[in-house]
C-alpha cells in the first residue's frame, strides 16, 4: 500500500517557462535513463526478491521515492509549458515562448495532454518497460541498478548544464544528489552480499568447477594485426579473486556449420529440399 500527502518531495520552482526545456525533462521521466525506468525496476525487483526480506523493503523504499522524482519531474514539464501557444498565429515570431514551440518543442505535451508531461521520452516515444532489468538474482539485479542511476545522474547532469533557471537548478542539484546515494546504497548492497570475492561471478550459485574454467579469465584477443588492449583485465589476479587473467589470441575451435537440407512445404526452392 502506498500513501500520499500531496505534497513534493522537494520545491519544484520555475522562474522562466521554457517549453523546450520542457520537452528535455521529459528524457528524465519516460527515457531509458528517466525515473519511470528506475521506479519500475527497483518495483519488480523487489516483487521477485527471495531470501533476506532487507533487500525486497530496500528496493521498495527506493521505488516509492522513485515515484515522487517522477511527480517532481512532471510538475517541472507542466510549469516550463506555461505561456506556450494554444494556436499558430503570425505574432508567434516575435513570441519567444511561441517560437521555441516551432523550433523543437514536443506538440505532443500541448496536443496529448493539454499542456502537462507524459509517460514518453523528450521525441514523444512512450516508455515500453523494455529496458526494465529484474533477474531473480539480487546482485544481478544490483549490478544492474548501479548502472541505471549512473545513467540517470549522466542526463540529470546533462539537464543541469542545458538551463539557466535557478529553480530548474536547484531541482536537479536534488536529484543529483540522489543519484549519488542511490548508486552508494547499490554498491552497499553488493557489499553486504559478499562484494567482488563473494557475490561474483553471478551466479554464485553455480559451480565455477563445472564450467570450461580455461576460459573463464582469458581476454579474448581478436586482431589480425597489432597489439590487443592490455589492461587490469589482461593481467594479474581476477577481480574475483578466483582466478588470474591472460591474453589469448582467439582461434577458431569450432567446426563451420553445415546445416540439413530445407523442410518440404517449407517455401524453400528446390534446390535447397
Amino acid at each position: 500500500m502506498f500513501y500520499s500527502d500531496g505534497k513534493l518531495q522537494y520545491p519544484v520552482v520555475v522562474e522562466k517557462p521554457d517549453p523546450l526545456f520542457a520537452r528535455a525533462l521529459q528524457q528524465a521521466i519516460g527515457g531509458v535513463e528517466g525515473e519511470i525506468r528506475v521506479c519500475m525496476q527497483y518495483f519488480f525487483q523487489a516483487m521477485g526478491a527471495r531470501g533476506n526480506p532487507k533487500f525486497r523493503d530496500l528496493l521498495l523504499n527506493t521505488a516509492t521515492e522513485e515515484i515522487g522524482h517522477i511527480e517532481m519531474l512532471a510538475t517541472a514539464v507542466a510549469l516550463n509549458l506555461e505561456g506556450a501557444p494554444v494556436g499558430l498565429k503570425d505574432e508567434i515570431a516575435d513570441d519567444p515562448i511561441a517560437s521555441s514551440v516551432l523550433g523543437g518543442t514536443n506538440l505532443k505535451n500541448f496536443l496529448s495532454a493539454g499542456m502537462s508531461a507524459m509517460p514518453v521520452d523528450s521525441d514523444g516515444v512512450p516508455f515500453d518497460m523494455s529496458h526494465v532489468y529484474a533477474s531473480g538474482n539480487i546482485a544481478a539485479d544490483m549490478t544492474a541498478n548501479i548502472a541505471a542511476e549512473s545513467t540517470g545522474r549522466v542526463l540529470a547532469v546533462r539537464l543541469y548544464n542545458m538551463t539557466t533557471d535557478p529553480g530548474m537548478k536547484d531541482m536537479l542539484q536534488f536529484l543529483i544528489a540522489r543519484d549519488t546515494m542511490h548508486q552508494n546504497q547499490w554498491m552497499a548492497a553488493l557489499e553486504e552480499l559478499g562484494g567482488p570475492t563473494g557475490a561474483f561471478p553471478i551466479p554464485n550459485s553455480h559451480p565455477q568447477a563445472e564450467e570450461k574454467q580455461e576460459f573463464s579469465y582469458s581476454f579474448f584477443s581478436h586482431l589480425l594485426n597489432g597489439e590487443p588492449p592490455t589492461g587490469r583485465w589482461s593481467t594479474g589476479p581476477s577481480v574475483d579473486g578466483k582466478g588470474e587473467f591472460s591474453v589469448v589470441n582467439s582461434e577458431p575451435m569450432g567446426q563451420k556449420p553445415v546445416l540439413p537440407p530445407a523442410r518440404p512445404r517449407g517455401g524453400a526452392q528446390a534446390e535447397q529440399i
